[in-house]
Parts: C-alpha cells; structure tokens; sequence
C-alpha cells in the first residue's frame, strides 16, 4: 500500500542533484531552436530562454539582490513572466509568485511577509494594486519592474534588463530556496510555502509522467499556483514545449489542443466540467493525447467516467498539498471499478492513517491523513509554531505532514477520501461527511453545482444544508430536491434543507470557499 520512509530515502541515497539554470543551459546546447514556451503569439526557444535568463539574473544583481534574496512576481502567464521566474533562480534568488486573484491589501501583506526587494508586475496587475501604489513606491523606490507597460515610478521591462551584466554561474544546492508561494488563505491567513532547489529538482526529475522532447504540455491556470508550476517544471526538465495560457476560457483551450497538438495537460475539476460540455469539444481532435492530469480538488466519480469516454489519451488524478508530503495518484484508465476514490500513495511517498489522539490506524480505518515524501517544503517561511503544529512524527523523530482531510485506505490500498476534518458535520453525535451528502445531490440531473455545510440546530447541534445551483431551465423545488436526496442516503445522513444559489463561491483554481458559505450562518 505505502512504502517506509527510511527504505525510500535509501534507494533514493545517490540520486544526483541538477538545478533547473543548468537543465535549460544543456537544452539551449543541445537544441538551441526547439520550442520552449509558447504564449499567445510569442515563442521563446532554449538558447532564447537560456539568454534571457542570463539578462535577468544581471538585472537582479544590478537591483542589489543577492542569493536568496526575494524577486516577488505579480502577473498572468506570459513570456517575460517566464524570464523572470527562470531569471531569478538563475540569480540564486528565491522566486515568490503572487496570485493575481488577490486584494491589493492582501498582496501588500504578502509583499512585506515575504521579504521581498524587487516587484515586477503586468499591466493588469498594475490596476489591482493601484490603492495601495503609493506604498509600493515607499518600500519598493527603484526596484519596481513593469513587465509589459509604462508609468511614472516603474522601470520599463526593457531598460531593467539593460542595467546588469551576465553575472558568473551561481552554485545552486539542494538546501537553497527556489520558490515562496503563499497558501490561498481559504482557511485562514495565507502562509508562505518554502520550496527549496533539492525538492523542485526530485519532483521535476520523476519519470512517471512521460515526458520528453517531443512533449507538449498545455495549461491554463495561474503562475502562482502549485497546480502550474509542477508540470511546468517537469516539462522543462524533460525538454518538452509549455504552452501558456493568459486567462483559461473552454474554446481557446480547445484550439490550442488542436493547433499544437497538446500531449500533457493539467487541470481542474471545474474546468473539465465547461470542457466536455463545450460546443466545440466533440469536434476538437484531442487524439494526440498521451496523459490528462486533474488535481486542486476531487474529481467527481461521474466526470471522470466522462472523460475517460470522451477525451483520448490517460486521465491521472493527483491527490496532494502544495506542502508536499500527501500525494496519492489514480490512474483512471487502468483502474476504472476504482473512480471513487483518488488512487494509491504515489511513488516514494510514506503515507499513513491517524485517529485524533495521533495513533495510527489500521487499514480500513476512518482518520485524518498524513504523509512524507523527498517531495516536502521546507517549511512555513517565518512560522515555526505553525510549521510544528503542521507536522506529526513517528517514533523515530521523522515529521510528516497533516493532510487535515479524513479518509481510509480500503482493501487494496487505494485512498477513499471522505471530508475536509474542519468540514466535518457532526449532528446529534453522528459524523456526516459533506462529501457523500454532495455526491448524492449532484447525482440528480437538474443540478449544476452543489455544497454541503453544516449550520446551527437547537435539536442537534448542527445539522447538513445544501446550496445547490441547478442547471438552466430547471424548475425543480428545493424541497423535492431534498427528499430526492433524503431517499438515497442513510438516516443520519439527512439533509435539513436545501437552498438554491445562482453561484458559489470559489477559487481561482476552482477550490469551493466553505468558510464563506458558513460563516452568514454561524454569526
């Protein structure tokens, strides 16, 4: 079912570490010309790329940074994005990519919790972080770059990369910081994620996703997520094309498919969801597919049979963290009686079941989750109360990490995941998992959407309500919907009512945001 961490950090004793500015110099040699990045109308080869960085990591120098100093990034998928990111780890300094999605306060707090020196920013982003300008200017004087605009108090793109030198090769080691990226602060406070070079290169260098120079890596999600930066790393580690999106939309997507002859893609549920019912999905040549892989939330059961219908090539979901640590993968293709759960730990991954007094628990049994892999963060960046209170350590002092979802390995070792523990339902003593309340509802054919939250009962303590959006035209009543719903679970499963919604609230990356659908209740 797992492996033991102490076998896994053996076998894996004398893999030899290569850092990415050393991967895309050995590219830019070797096939100078290939495609490397591709966005909208603008192409970037190996020796491009490989220049560019270079060009970069002089400016930083010229900025004052030195190696593991921070160069904060603020924008959509682009080709300068791409050189800046790259560019930064070239100059041994530490990449923080922030979610456009973001307030300007919220950014301007991860600005100053991260530390760092330089901003460089597109023009959308630029319009975002208009009200709180006049403090960047004050902690950013000189070190403000923009990407792709002019305005008074930036330095043009152009002219930053004018004012440094192509610096001497930087020593990169396994232990140095490649990427801070901060959490969604869907449950809280963002926190900054520390990943460091050893980490990005393990993970990039894995083989079990196929890919090579002859691949082609399509996605559509932000630069600053988890979700993006794995493949992509993984493709340039591979000597593949990435193919960048700015902003998803479902026909785009699909002529990009189709124009490049996408092989790899990530993406999530929902996205899956507006592709496959897209009018130009089944006349879309999809047949270069090699592997899709979802990850970001549970793919629902009935989509996935969908896609694997419908869509060539494998589907892989990935069950994990941007932690680290928790990673289970499905393999839909080759286990298809398994679509209800999210697969088996993924390879070099320890992971284990635990109750809430942190015994662990035997195959079969409910628990939180918990894992450890070479494929961890180094931590909380400036949190060490909250990096130990994220850590459980088994009897030889190894930490791993709290997934904070319940689930159980059933009998062949594939993860059936049941609930978030903080959305845990727990009405008149028994446990309802909002998970089988959702599945159920949206099993009915006038639903479009569906959350299950728990909200105060006098009777019970708390008691399940669904909000539900139905799909257009529908004329369904809420309390038929309910006892629908009622008739096909459990007793103390029950739904107390149902509530219709036009929309709910999510993510930028699809995630639904319980913690606002609670809290009107809970006030």
């Amino acid at each position: 079912m797992t492996e033991n961490v102490h076998d896994i950090l053996a076998r894996m004793a004398d893999q030899p570490f290569v850092d990415f500015p050393a991967l895309i110099a050995r590219h830019a040699r070797e096939r100078p010309e290939a495609p490397a990045f591709l966005c909208e109308d603008e192409a970037l080869g190996w020796a491009g790329l490989a220049r560019q960085m270079d060009r970069v990591a002089g400016a930083c120098r010229a900025c004052g940074l030195a190696p593991g100093d921070k160069l904060a990034l603020l924008a959509a998928p682009s080709i300068h994005a791409v050189e800046a990111f790259f560019g930064t780890v070239r100059a041994g300094c530490c990449i923080v990519p922030l979610a456009t999605s973001a307030t300007a306060e919220a950014l301007l707090g991860m600005l100053r919790d991260s530390d760092a020196k330089v901003l460089a920013v597109d023009a959308a982003a630029r319009e975002t972080l208009r009200p709180v300008e006049t403090a960047l200017f004050e902690a950013f004087s000189g070190r403000l770059v923009a990407l792709d605009f002019s305005a008074l108090g930036w330095i043009e793109w152009d002219a930053w990369l004018a004012q440094g030198q192509v610096p001497a090769a930087v020593d990169h080691r396994p232990g140095q910081p490649f990427n801070l990226i901060y959490s969604s602060g869907t449950t809280g406070k963002p926190k900054g994620i520390l990943h460091d070079h050893g980490m990005r290169a393990r993970q990039a260098m894995r083989r079990n996703f196929g890919l090579g120079p002859g691949s082609v890596m399509l996605l559509s999600t932000p630069l600053y997520s988890n979700t993006t930066l794995q493949p992509m790393l993984a493709t340039v580690a591979g000597g593949g094309l990435t193919v960048l999106m700015r902003k998803f939309d479902a026909a785009g997507y699909l002529r990009l498919c189709a124009a490049h002859k996408a092989t790899h893609t990530m993406l999530v549920p929902v996205q899956y969801q507006r592709l496959l019912a897209h009018e130009d999905f089944p006349r879309t040549d999809l047949s270069s597919f090699v592997l899709k892989q979802c990850t970001g939330a549970p793919l629902d059961a009935r989509l996935k049979a969908q896609i694997l219908a419908q869509w060539p090539g494998g589907l892989r979901e990935i069950y994990g963290m941007t932690e680290g640590g928790v990673s289970c993968v499905l393999d839909a293709h080759e286990f298809p009686h398994k679509l209800g759960t999210v697969g088996r730990p993924a390879p070099n991954h320890d992971m284990r079941i635990i109750d809430d007094d942190g015994r662990v628990l035997p195959q079969g049994e409910v628990g939180e989750i918990i894992g450890w892999s070479p494929y961890m963060m180094a931590g909380y960046y400036k949190q060490p109360a909250a990096t130990e209170a994220f850590y459980w350590r088994d009897e030889t002092g190894v930490a791993f990490h709290r997934s904070g979802d319940i689930g159980r390995f059933d009998e062949d070792g594939f993860l059936v995941l049941l609930d978030r523990k903080k959305d845990l339902i727990i009405s008149g003593g028994f446990n309802i998992y909002a998970t089988d309340l959702e599945s159920a509802t949206a099993a009915h054919p006038d639903v479009a959407d569906v959350a299950v939250i728990g909200i105060p009962s006098e009777q019970w303590g708390e008691t399940p309500l669904a909000l539900v959006v139905l799909k257009p035209g529908s004329a369904l009543a809420a309390e038929a919907l309910r006892q629908w719903v009622n008739a096909r679970v459990g007793r103390t499963q029950r739904l107390a009512a149902v509530e219709y919604r036009q929309e709910l609230p999510r993510s930028a990356l699809g995630k639904l945001l319980k913690r606002e659908l609670r809290e009107p209740y809970w006030k």
